[in-house]
């Protein structure tokens, strides 16, 4: 199950707010629109994407934000929390078999 939510930015702020999103995680897909609603580009995340896969996307956002004054991101997220959020899991017990003196 998935969900939409929206936000307005300025150009200046469009990959400032891009990262961000893809930090909170659960994210599917990111929409670029501009202040008339045309969809301008549209981008997948999947989970685990590495910075180093993104630069091309980020490259183009940036050149998106010179030419838009005002856009629209559209975020598509999943209703599953991050994968990464290991808080319920217990710490790691010791083994009473092996020796701690070394």
């Amino acid at each position: 199950m998935s969900f939409k939510e929206s936000f307005n930015v300025n150009g200046e702020n469009l990959l400032k707010k891009i990262k961000e999103i893809i930090a909170e995680g659960n994210v599917r897909k990111i929409i670029i629109s501009d202040k008339a609603g045309k969809e301008i580009l549209s981008f997948p995340v999947t989970i685990g994407v590495v910075g180093v896969v993104l630069l091309p996307v980020f490259a183009a956002i940036g050149a998106l934000a010179a030419l838009l004054t005002e856009c629209t991101i559209t975020v598509e997220r999943s209703d599953t929390p991050k994968d990464n959020d290991h808080s319920d899991t217990p710490p790691p017990t010791e083994n009473p078999n092996t020796p701690t003196d070394i």
